[in-house]
Formats: structure tokens, sequence, C-alpha cells
């Protein structure tokens, strides 16, 4: 079983950057694809970004494309979510999930198994 463990969040005021970490241990991470979701309190969890486990493909919400970049490092089991250009919007708690290895990785959270505690990010204006 996959345990996941993000961390990197914050307060940061808008417009700053933060980078968030998830570190995988366990399982099969190098051949699954991982997602990173934000959920705020009393609200659905929203699809945020998510890499293949080749590292080449990746995919974004509309709400932050341009500004937030995933990547994966497989030697490190860690994937990343380089976030710029904050805004308020962003404020949530974001988690990770392992899921599939299918092409391109899905934007739905049931597609994912496992998941992390979720790191809070707070973005003051």
């Amino acid at each position: 079983q996959v345990q996941l463990v993000e961390s990197g969040g914050g307060l940061v005021q808008a417009g700053g950057s933060l980078r968030l970490s998830c570190a995988a241990s366990g399982g099969t991470f190098g051949t699954s694809n991982i997602g990173w979701f934000r959920q705020a309190p009393g609200k659905e969890r929203e699809f945020v970004a998510a890499i293949a486990w080749t590292g080449t493909t990746t995919t974004y919400a509309d709400s932050v494309k341009g500004r937030f970049t995933i990547s994966r490092d497989n030697a490190k089991n860690t994937v990343y979510l380089q976030m710029n250009s904050l805004e308020p919007e962003d404020s949530d708690v974001y988690s990770c999930a392992v899921g599939g290895a299918h092409l391109p990785p899905t934007r739905l959270s049931q597609g994912y198994a496992y998941w992390g505690q979720g790191t809070q990010v707070t973005i003051s204006s």
C-alpha cells in the first residue's frame, strides 16, 4: 500500500509562489500516475493537476494552467507542484493521490486510490 505525505504549504501573499511536495513510500510509485487536488471546507474536491507515470504527460485545470507546474522525480519517489502567481482563490487544502497507469491521467478523483492527508495553502490579498 502506498503512503503519501504532502509538504510545502503555508501562508503567502497574492502574487507569491509555493512549491508543494508529495513523497511516496511503498507501492509502485514509479509506474503510477499522480494527481493533485484541492478542497475547501464545505466544497467538493477539485482537480488541480496530474502527471503520468512516464513524466511526459501532464494535465491541468483551466484555473491553474500557466501558473502551476507539476513534475516528478521517480528516483526520489516525489511529485512536485510549483505554484506561481498565487491568488486568494487558490487557498485550499492540497492533497496528492496515486492513480493507475492509463494515459492521459484522469482528472476524476475516483481514478485515484491512495491519498495523502493534505497540506494547507493560504493566500492573503
